[in-house]
């Protein structure tokens, strides 16, 4: 073997560069985006996480370089996006596609190409291996899915067990031999379409069970009762495990993943459909409770209303499909004038009526709604003492708060 080749340097894909090159082995980073390449060249971390920029700075130590093409090299691991298309529900391969087009063009004889995205099942079969016909390269494909979570990153890269899914046992046991430099968690050995199936279950077993505490909130709101303390009451039970609700799913695994196989399997999915509805109806449902205290408290100004929160779950800066900027845009179709928000987390604007300064930001509402439990909010709940709150996310206990 080789340098390695991580391709796609996001969430996934930098600390998985950065912790193989920590570990002795020779790895080049690559991004089509050039703005990632140039910060990393400065030794600048491009997204918080804790740990990142000590690991940064080991893997810069041991040589690892970054560039905006893929390098000339025989073993290759892909993490760049898979969204889906909304109208289908299908995956859109496009990012996926085209990494391993430019791989392709450059790579050696016979190379190890290692996709990390998160795919539907067939993907790989479907998409990828025909673009080998278009240069005559013998790839060996494989799947071994990313299971992390941010916040919880670098720890989880390292224990959680991972699934490799390849054509035989030997190539399996190469990627092993690269994994096992850092991962302790454990194999299990499978099937390409067998690995992009199991990652897909994991989110949509996630999604589902967190669309059914959500349906449990709104339940318990029409008959007067509390969602929470039946939660807690419930979770008694030794074989009960019910999720806490909240204002809808984000981030780029769980809110996405499952509409992959809604799209590829319509008339089997219908619980998994009904789940993505439930979860996706959540910032729609907040509204009608802002609108209900606002009425009930003789507030008709939304931008005296303000959102803490953000990022699509606590302490990180990652905003993709946040429930926050969703239910933004449906008080601007629906109310008028935005509201004013604030994150802890975020260090760069990502709206116009975004606040940097919490004490400003509470200085000019009065109605917060908490729709990221941030572990901030723990030591600045006294601020808000005197403001009309509704709590989505039940971790702000002052007599008198609305929650969901």
């Amino acid at each position: 073997m080789n340098s390695i080749c991580v391709t796609g340097l996001g969430r996934i894909g930098l600390p998985t560069a950065l912790t193989l090159a920590s570990r002795g082995l020779p790895v080049v980073g690559s991004d089509s985006n050039p703005s990632i390449i140039e910060a990393l060249q400065k030794g600048v971390v491009t997204f918080e996480e804790k740990g990142m920029d000590a690991l940064l700075k080991a893997a810069i130590r041991e040589g690892i370089k970054f560039g905006a093409k893929p390098a000339a090299t025989d073993f290759y691991i892909v993490a760049v996006p898979t969204p889906y298309d909304k109208g289908t529900k299908k995956i859109d391969p496009s990012y996926v596609v085209n990494a391993v087009r430019d791989i392709l063009r450059v790579c050696l004889p016979n190379p190890i190409i290692v996709i990390e995205s998160t795919v539907s099942p067939g993907t790989i079969d479907r998409y990828l291996r025909p673009l080998t016909s278009e240069t005559g390269v013998k790839a060996r494909f494989a799947h071994a899915p990313e299971r992390v979570i941010p916040g919880r990153m670098l720890y989880e890269l390292e224990h959680n067990a991972r699934v490799i899914g390849a054509d035989s046992r030997e190539t399996a046991e190469l990627i092993r031999s690269v994994y096992a430099t850092f991962c302790l968690g454990g194999f299990a050995f499978t099937d390409i379409r067998s690995a992009e199936m199991a990652k897909i279950v994991e989110n949509t077993f996630r999604d589902i069970n967190i669309s059914f505490a959500n349906e449990l909130a709104k339940i318990c709101r029409a008959d007067g009762m509390d969602v929470y303390e039946i939660i807690r009451m419930a979770n008694m039970h030794p074989r009960v495990n019910i999720l806490q609700p909240g204002p809808g799913v984000g981030g780029h695994c769980i809110s996405v993943d499952p509409w992959f196989l809604v799209g590829d399997y319509p008339l089997e999915a219908r619980l998994i459909h009904e789940a993505r509805k439930i979860n996706d109806s959540m910032p729609m449902y907040v509204l009608e409770r802002v609108r209900e205290i606002m009425a009930e408290n003789n507030i008709s100004d939304t931008s005296r209303v303000g959102f803490y929160g953000i990022s699509y779950k606590e302490d990180v800066d990652d905003v993709r499909e946040s429930p926050t900027l969703q239910l933004m845009d449906l008080v601007k179709t629906c109310m008028g004038n935005p509201p004013k928000v604030f994150d802890p987390m975020l260090c760069e604007r990502v709206t116009p009526s975004q606040y940097m300064d919490f004490n400003e930001f509470i200085r000019d509402v009065d109605f917060v709604v908490i729709m990221v439990g941030h572990s901030h909010l723990a030591g600045h709940q006294r601020e808000m003492n005197d403001k009309i709150v509704l709590d989505t996310r039940n971790v702000y206990h002052r007599e008198g708060a609305y929650r969901l």
